[in-house]
């Protein structure tokens, strides 16, 4: 049941709380099974190489927990039930990638980022903020944020170490779910965001990146 459709404000206010602690304690099961289980064994990873995969891991961990989010304010936000349902089984696919990369940092002795319930609450405004501005804009956003996430996890393969075939197995399906929801959000009628914007969401997504690596 859809909490903006059929829910009072109460009930809706405690259902999104209660999706966030899930969220954040990765609570929630995998739809899918992770990609990580078709790579017979773990292989023997140097101190160092388990440090930066660990590190790695996190990062993309965080960018599951500000996807939820986002997809979250997205959905309450439009007017529009078939936007809604796309927003609801992108956030379904993230999931997913969600237990997949927490699943990998407990693997790697790695743990989430600290800073994980404020990425969630900033990601909720921005995603409320671009449903507010409208569906055509809103699905732009989510193209675009998935343009340069699939860009982001492509970096993070040429940085993983190569013999780290459970986290690369990971992040490839991972980036080509995010191409789905890119082109998915295009045939919906998303529209090209200005350069500026763009521009921000790059900055904004260095700075939790670059935190994230670390705290």
């Amino acid at each position: 049941m859809n909490p903006s459709i059929s829910l009072s404000p109460l009930d809706r206010a405690l259902s999104l709380a209660g999706r966030a602690l899930a969220t954040v304690g990765s609570a929630l099961p995998a739809d899918r099974p992770s990609p990580a289980q078709e790579v017979a064994g773990e292989v023997e990873l140097s101190p160092a190489e388990r440090r930066l995969s660990g590190a790695l891991m996190r990062v993309n961990h965080v960018g599951e927990v500000c996807a939820q989010a986002l997809y979250e304010g997205q959905a309450l936000t439009t007017r529009d039930p078939v936007l809604r349902e796309q927003f609801l089984h992108a956030a379904a696919e993230e999931n997913d990638h969600l237990v997949w990369t927490r699943e990998r940092l407990e693997e790697l002795g790695g743990r989430p980022s600290l800073l994980n319930p404020l990425w969630y609450a900033g990601a909720l405004v921005l995603g409320a903020l671009a449903g507010r501005a409208g569906d055509r804009i809103s699905l732009g956003f989510m193209a675009e944020t998935e343009r340069q996430v699939e860009q982001h996890l492509e970096g993070h393969l040429d940085r993983l170490p190569v013999q780290d075939a459970r986290s690369r197995a990971i992040v490839a399906v991972m980036k080509e779910d995010e191409v789905a929801h890119a082109d998915a959000a295009i045939r919906l009628g998303g529209v090209e965001l200005p350069a500026p914007v763009r521009g921000l969401m790059r900055a904004a997504a260095r700075v939790m990146t670059s935190s994230a690596h670390y705290i």
